[in-house]
């Protein structure tokens, strides 16, 4: 689990990335040395080419859970673990109250100023929601709907987004039945941005506990 020194060390990463925004080019030159009054081509790449990986949240991160988890929190809160949004979905991974209530989880506040509480909840999280979506993981990892590989990382941030049943439905219907969140954000977009993360230390338990 993530100390707070890990994450003051992401949010490091952070500034000197946003920094690298005005220090950061990649330069090619004419090959043909320059002749007195002959230009010079500069051409300036794009920082996310720079400095970003495709598809990666955070800079840095390696494809496995961890990378997961931190590109997943990055999307719903920014990394944050005391924000409160607007319909109530609590820290770093946006947990509804009822979520945290399956997890013997009642005192909100406690919740938020614990770092630590909150990754053990998620943790238990994916591994219930592997439990639940087993069979479809099995079935329909590897396959493309409308357009999408199918991978098992892809399905747990898309379970987390809209939970397991509405992906079940998701899968099981070939991309038919919808789902957006109450900010428009659909299982295709979550199956799509977090494909391909290696979360097969995640082990499907029914019983997960905090």
């Amino acid at each position: 689990m993530p100390s707070l020194n890990r994450k003051y060390l992401i949010i490091k990463h952070l500034v000197i990335v946003f920094l690298g925004f005005f220090i950061l080019t990649s330069f090619t030159k004419n090959p043909t040395k320059g002749k007195k009054g002959e230009s010079i081509t500069i051409t300036v790449k794009p920082i996310s080419e720079v400095v970003f990986k495709e598809e990666f949240n955070f800079p840095f991160l390696q494809k496995d859970f961890i990378g997961f988890r931190e590109a997943l929190a990055f999307k719903e809160s920014q990394g944050s673990y005391t924000v409160v949004n607007k319909l109530g979905y609590l820290g770093k991974y946006q947990f509804g109250k009822s979520t945290l209530k399956r997890f013997r989880i009642y005192n909100t506040s406690n919740f938020l100023k614990n770092p630590e509480l909150q990754e053990n909840t998620f943790t238990a999280l994916c591994k219930v929601n592997k439990w639940i979506l087993r069979r479809d993981i099995k079935r329909f990892v590897g396959k493309k709907i409308n357009g999408i590989r199918i991978t098992e990382s892809g399905i747990l941030a898309a379970a987390h987004l809209s939970g397991a049943g509405n992906v079940k439905k998701y899968l099981r219907s070939y991309g038919k039945f919808t789902f957006n969140d109450a900010f428009g954000t659909s299982i295709q977009h979550y199956l799509r941005k977090f494909k391909g993360y290696d979360v097969s230390n995640i082990i499907a338990n029914k019983h997960a506990k905090v």
